[in-house]
């Protein structure tokens, strides 16, 4: 890479997230509103509120219930869609019944889940498996119901059934469809992370923002929202990259049909 092109590809990175930050810090200066911080001053409370003690006792924690629900539901839902997906009879049984459960908001079960589970980590991992479960495992239904008939007949002239059937013909083919239910899995997954903190919790970073804003300590609520916001970001960028390396097969195909 040409540092010209590396150049470019920063600008295109960073160009509107300083225009936004330049735009907010202007408008707080003017409007002088208590609600609406200036990105300066959350950044000088941000270092005091997060780094001191509270990463191991609220964000650790929380990314533990995260990933442990994410990875629930991914391997839920892709064990789950891999069955229904390749069963027709099964799939046009369960889909409306699978359609009717996705379309329920995850946030409404919270407080049902409070009553059989407690206010534990164990509600929220469950919590943020149900939220995630659905994206993951109706696109794996959709991936394994899409793949070629001819490509399962020849697998079967061949005699490849059973689990390399499935590992060797199945999975990668539907893993381009599985990954796109995965990455939509990532932001709904914080998402429930949060709102179950929220609900009942003794440390988390949803916990901390909802007793910040009790406090009326609008900077450190602020930037614990922006934290939120780098998780994200980060999760993303990981997921981009594990998604990189397990479908290079399938980019590179799409490079060559354009």
């Amino acid at each position: 890479m040409t540092l010209a092109s590396l150049g470019k590809k920063l600008f295109y990175v960073f160009a509107v997230p300083i225009v936004i930050v330049i735009f907010w810090i202007v408008w707080a200066d003017s409007a002088k509103s208590p609600f609406w911080p200036s990105p300066v001053v959350i950044a000088k409370v941000f270092p005091a509120t997060w780094l001191d003690g509270r990463i191991q006792e609220d964000v650790v924690p929380s990314l533990i219930r995260f990933l442990t629900g994410y990875l629930g539901a991914l391997i839920l839902g892709v064990m789950l869609g891999m069955i229904i997906g390749s069963i027709r009879r099964l799939r046009y049984f369960l889909e409306p019944t699978l359609e009717f459960f996705r379309a329920i908001p995850p946030p409404v079960l919270v407080p049902i889940v409070m009553l059989f589970a407690g206010i534990g980590d164990g509600m929220k991992v469950i919590v943020i498996i149900f939220g995630c479960i659905w994206p993951i495992l109706l696109n794996t239904i959709e991936g394994v119901r899409g793949i070629d008939g001819v490509q399962l007949d020849t697998a079967r002239s061949y005699r490849i059934n059973g689990w390399r059937r499935t590992v060797k013909i199945i999975l990668p083919s539907a893993s381009p469809q599985i990954f796109i239910g995965a990455r939509q899995a990532l932001s709904i997954g914080l998402i429930m992370m949060v709102i179950s903190e929220m609900f009942a919790a003794t440390n988390g970073i949803g916990f901390n923002i909802v007793q910040f804003q009790r406090l009326f300590a609008l900077p450190e609520m602020w930037s614990g929202i922006i934290l939120l916001g780098v998780i994200g970001v980060c999760a993303n960028a990981l997921f981009r990259l594990i998604e990189g390396r397990v479908l290079t097969w399938y980019f590179n195909m799409q490079v060559k049909e354009k």
